[in-house]
């Protein structure tokens, strides 16, 4: 079964614009080829030149894309009468494509522990440029893509209405993608603003707020024409995301460039309040990118695969007001024992610390929705990769609170037991709640019955939970063992091993973390493979879930919204 249904190629993507949407997809194609053109000029003698090239060639292929349809029949008032899922479709496409390339650079990453010879003499292949690489292409090119298009799914199905337009989605959409690549394509050529998580420099990061504006512009206008009178708490989630987000990426990433031909920037801030700021974004994101955002779809696509009720709203709602206060005020205990005040990093615990209620709340909230429901968690892999997700979660969140303490910190910090932390969120929570989703919301959107090959769902989920188990333990022995070491005296009180010492010691742990990277590299490509069989063949029968409508068809005729 192939054909029509199938992922919008960018022709019938067009096509589905009316007359005016196509004007403007001209006019700002036109607008970024212009912007491409001058930014190229003027950094001609920078690697800035490239990316303005990049720019006006991309921007340009799509002048031409749209003129080749520009006049081609307008799509018709039936399309009313469905929800817009075609962004949700190639945005889900986008995010496995970036799942498999970025998992294939953080096992190269991890295996340049264990063979530093694998650069290949290339500077481009360095650890320090591939590292943001791997982040970049997990966190923002999976993750980001995954949770804007499962969240345009979501607000249309709990709001009642369809996306306000043909447009601005894909213009997200793209967007979006166009940060990822500039971000990605910068570092290996060694542009980056050495921010964690915020790498891209200066013209990237004022391209993702008009991104971001017309993504929020998205979310608001929909609930605005909402037939469902309650906000559904999943919605409120990713509102949070988003709007939260826009405020961390404006203020962390104030700088002011060299010149406007110059990739190179300078923060407005300096020194510790750098620091500061810098953690305030760096934690904050992982609230609102890693965890609020994902929680919305745990919300959502749990009880629905579950065919259970949330275990308790209030729980959920509480949660989200406990998590939205106490995370602000966390990022702090990233600099414990630095130059940063000593009330400062206190009030970075003891909010660390208070994390725990609402984040919990969170983990037994979707753990308690399965009660009656193990059944099926024990015959569907999908459902037991959200199951794994909370459990996950629940130890990340526990974990991040107890490193967080001040002691326990003056062990951790600097070690591989943040690493293993921060992958223990990563592989355990974030993908396995993605790939949960994906797997639940695929067969929907391509209106097949099932998965192409649910025994591949299966060899996929026993890889992703051998992958993340053996990664997160060997880095949380390869941690522990290092601060030990580094904090271990003879004697004479000096120290009993040198640093080169503990790097021979994390040997056989780097191989174990590369090992079960690969795991999940493995995992990923099978389903990614499934995912793709599934698109390109599926079966004949068409599921339940894919025949909803935006409103009840009433006397045979579907009644539109106002404004349609």
């Amino acid at each position: 079964m192939t054909g029509a249904d199938n992922t919008p190629g960018s022709k019938t993507m067009i096509g589905q614009l009316t007359k005016a949407e196509r004007r403007y997809a001209l006019l700002i194609l036109l607008g970024l080829t212009l912007c491409g053109l001058i930014i190229g000029i003027a950094g001609k003698d920078d690697p800035l030149g490239i990316h303005g090239a990049l720019i006006g060639v991309a921007a340009l292929a799509g002048i031409f894309k749209v003129i080749s349809v520009y006049y081609d029949p307008e799509p018709g008032d039936e399309r009313l009468n469905r929800y817009y899922d075609d962004p949700t479709k190639f945005g889900i496409v986008l995010a496995m494509i970036w799942a498999v390339f970025g998992f294939f650079i953080g096992d190269w990453v991890a295996w340049l522990l264990v063979k530093p010879d694998l650069t290949f003499d290339a500077g481009w292949a360095s650890f320090g440029r591939l590292r943001p690489v791997h982040t970049t292409s997990v966190l923002f090119g999976f993750g980001g893509n995954a949770l804007i298009a499962t969240s345009f799914y979501v607000l249309q199905r709990t709001s009642r209405a369809r996306l306000p337009d043909q447009l601005s989605p894909w213009f997200v959409l793209l967007g979006y993608s166009m940060l990822c690549i500039l971000a990605v394509t910068g570092y290996v050529m060694g542009i980056t603003q050495s921010k964690e998580y915020a790498e891209p420099e200066w013209y990237a990061d004022f391209w993702l707020v008009i991104v971001w504006v017309v993504y929020f512009g998205i979310y608001l206008r929909t609930l605005a024409r909402r037939k469902e009178p309650h906000i559904y708490v999943a919605n409120w989630y990713y509102m949070a995301f988003i709007l939260v987000i826009a405020m961390l990426h404006i203020v962390n990433n104030l700088a002011v460039p060299v010149s406007f031909g110059s990739a190179k920037s300078y923060s407005l801030f300096s020194g510790v309040q750098d620091a500061m700021t810098e953690w305030w974004y760096g934690h904050t994101a992982v609230a609102f990118f890693l965890t609020a955002g994902f929680l919305g779809m745990m919300y959502y696509f749990l009880p629905v695969r579950a065919g259970r009720p949330i275990y308790s709203y209030r729980m959920s709602i509480i949660s989200f007001w406990g998590i939205t206060f106490f995370y602000m005020w966390a990022g702090s205990h990233h600099l414990h024992y630095t130059a940063l005040p000593q009330w400062a990093q206190t009030l970075g615990m003891t909010f660390s610390l208070m994390l725990l209620i609402p984040s919990w709340a969170s983990a037994a909230n979707a753990l308690l929705t399965l009660n009656g429901a193990w059944d099926k968690v024990r015959d569907d892999a999908t459902l037991r990769f959200m199951m794994v997700a909370a459990v996950f979660y629940g130890i990340t969140t526990f974990e991040g609170s107890f490193l967080a303490i001040r002691s326990v910190n003056s062990l951790s910090h600097y070690t591989d037991w943040t690493v293993g932390h921060v992958h223990a969120g990563a592989l355990g929570w974030v993908a396995m709640i993605t790939f949960g989703s994906i797997y639940t919301v695929v067969p929907w959107l391509w209106k097949r019955d099932r998965m192409h090959s649910p025994r591949l769902v299966e060899v996929h989920f026993w890889f992703a939970l051998a992958g993340a188990v053996v990664y997160v333990f060997a880095m949380w022995n390869s941690g522990i063992t290092q601060g030990l070491m580094w904090r271990t005296y003879n004697e004479s009180g000096t120290l009993a091993y040198s640093f080169v010492d503990s790097l021979i010691a994390m040997r056989p742990y780097y191989i174990a973390r590369a090992i079960g990277g690969l795991l999940f590299l493995i995992g990923a490509i099978v389903g990614a493979y499934n995912i793709w069989m599934t698109i390109r063949t599926g079966s004949r029968q068409v599921h339940e879930s894919a025949l909803d409508m935006p409103l009840p068809v009433l006397g045979g005729t579907t009644v539109l919204q106002p404004g349609e």
